[in-house]
């Protein structure tokens, strides 16, 4: 009898320790499972982290060079939705900001510093051209000028207007027609022309929008005025 209880209680002892080994050797690889799951899953977000396309300023294409600010426009589209201009990564005028209005949209930024001297814009449709004319001859030497069009930017400008802007760099100003759309980046006392100009005629034949071009669009990276 006694024999018999002590081999009950070794194969019960045997079938424990089994057991136990069984659910170790379970658990065991479940967990390495869950492990190689997470590292798997933490080396994917990695790849993606470093697969993203960088973010540059104003969400330009690529990054500027040192003593260079970043800037990107847009002129209106139709008369529906406003320009926006922005320089390095401050959105100096747009339509949520509530700063533009029909016809030529301007913003003044410090040539040396970047940073923001004013905004205005000047209705080329119903307004006057002389409120324009006067503003444009009180920017001072070394200010940046960016301008863009909103529905119709044209057709109160004069000679003398499109004289002045064109003493800021601009080549398209001699050619700006009713409903064109236009966006310009210049300054105040430069010596050449500006290569940061875009200009689209009003075409009822290639005309995105009933009335008017398509939007256009500019960034680039305006050297900052040296002493």
């Amino acid at each position: 009898m006694r024999i018999a209880g002590a081999a009950k209680l070794v194969v019960v002892i045997a079938i424990f320790l089994l057991t136990f080994y069984v659910i170790s050797q379970v658990f065991e690889i479940k967990m390495d499972a869950n492990l190689g799951h997470i590292f798997a899953r933490s080396a994917l977000d990695a790849a993606a982290r470093s697969t993203k396309p960088p973010r540059y300023k104003c969400g330009i294409s690529k990054a500027c060079p040192e003593k260079h600010f970043a800037f990107k426009m847009s002129s209106g589209a139709a008369n529906v939705v406003g320009p926006k201009i922005c320089v390095e990564d401050n959105v100096l005028m747009s339509g949520v900001k509530n700063n533009v209005g029909r016809g030529i949209n301007m913003a003044l930024v410090n040539g040396k510093t970047g940073e923001l001297l004013d905004t205005k814009f000047f209705d080329m449709w119903g307004g006057d051209v002389a409120p324009l004319i006067e503003f444009l001859k009180t920017i001072q030497d070394g200010t940046i000028v960016l301008m863009a069009t909103y529905d119709d930017g044209a057709t109160k400008l004069n000679e003398e207007a499109r004289k002045l802007i064109a003493e800021l760099g601009s080549t398209s100003i001699a050619n700006l027609g009713f409903r064109d759309n236009w966006v310009f980046c210049g300054g105040k006392g430069i010596k050449t022309k500006s290569p940061f100009e875009q200009h689209i005629k009003n075409n009822k034949d290639t005309n995105k929008y009933e009335g008017w071009p398509e939007v256009v669009e500019m960034e680039g990276c305006i050297p900052q005025k040296q002493d």
